[in-house]
């Protein structure tokens, strides 16, 4: 088994798919519209969805804006260095909300931007592998 998506409503599809292409650096991978419905899905991803996980932004054509779900906490990628992809993000127009650093109670370096919608998306750096673990 392995996750293959994460839906988000959202309100502004336009807007959505250029920050998750433009600012996050995703491609879009498929796009359906459903007239009979009135919703599009959009899907995007770091690569194609046979090999990694996407996120899927359903696009209910009636609704412009969603609150945002007690439950629902970020969406969370992985990056080769959360310093640089925060100011990346912050020079392609995005919303940084949590600076990079050291987590709470921890050593991991984090990070969480914002989406249009006011989605958090967490930005977790790799892990190193130290010289004496390699």
């Amino acid at each position: 088994m392995r996750i293959l998506h994460t839906m988000l409503r959202v309100g502004d599809l336009d807007r959505s798919l250029a920050f998750y292409t433009e600012v996050l650096g995703m491609q879009q991978l498929r796009r359906q519209d459903y007239p009979g419905g009135r919703f599009t899905l959009a899907f995007v991803g770091f690569g194609p969805e046979s090999e990694e996980a996407a996120l899927e932004l359903t696009h209910n054509w009636d609704t412009p804006t969603y609150e945002i779900g007690d439950g629902f906490g970020h969406i969370a990628i992985e990056v080769a260095d959360a310093y640089a992809a925060c100011e990346q993000i912050k020079t392609r127009g995005g919303k940084v909300v949590r600076e990079a650093g050291p987590m709470k109670h921890g050593t991991t370096v984090i990070a969480f931007v914002e989406d249009p919608d006011g989605y958090k998306i967490e930005l977790i750096q790799k892990k190193r592998c130290s010289p004496a673990a390699a």
